[in-house]
């Protein structure tokens, strides 16, 4: 959690989905410094709040919800954009696919009965600043139109 959140954080504040703050560069070490001063102290301060067990868990089930969503993404732009050029296109994308958004979904399932509503709570957060901030800064919203 703590390297892969400011990278993207970075992201998509690059993309104009979070303040520009967040897509600073160190000029020495060219990584997103600003991201990682944040996310680390959200992490000291959750820390000191909650159980690690929970945290864990929740970082799990983040974890696991965004490999379900990936698994379905995979599978939705192979037949939404079969013109993108890809690196490395999955075999028997079906199947695969399937199994795995299946299988991340049951995990998570196992551990969302403890922790629902926190983890609900996160959710909720994030797609208030996701829409709060991100829909009108998006930069490819404004591209459209």
């Amino acid at each position: 959690m703590l390297m892969g959140l400011p990278r993207i954080f970075f992201s998509m504040a690059r993309d104009g989905l979070l303040p520009p703050v967040m897509a600073k560069v160190h000029p020495r070490f060219r990584t997103p410094y600003i991201g990682s001063v944040i996310v680390g102290v959200a992490a000291a301060a959750m820390a000191g709040l909650f159980p690690v067990s929970v945290l864990g868990e929740l970082v799990s089930m983040g974890t696991l919800l965004a490999f379900a969503t990936v698994c379905l993404g995979v599978l939705i732009l192979r037949y939404t954009r079969p013109d993108l050029k890809r690196s490395f296109r999955v075999p028997f994308v079906w199947p695969i696919c399937v199994i795995g958004a299946l299988a991340c979904v049951y995990l998570f399932w196992q551990a969302f009965e403890e922790h629902w509503r926190l983890m609900v709570g996160w959710i909720v957060i994030g797609q208030l600043i996701y829409f709060g901030y991100g829909y009108a800064h998006s930069k490819l919203r404004k591209s459209l139109g």
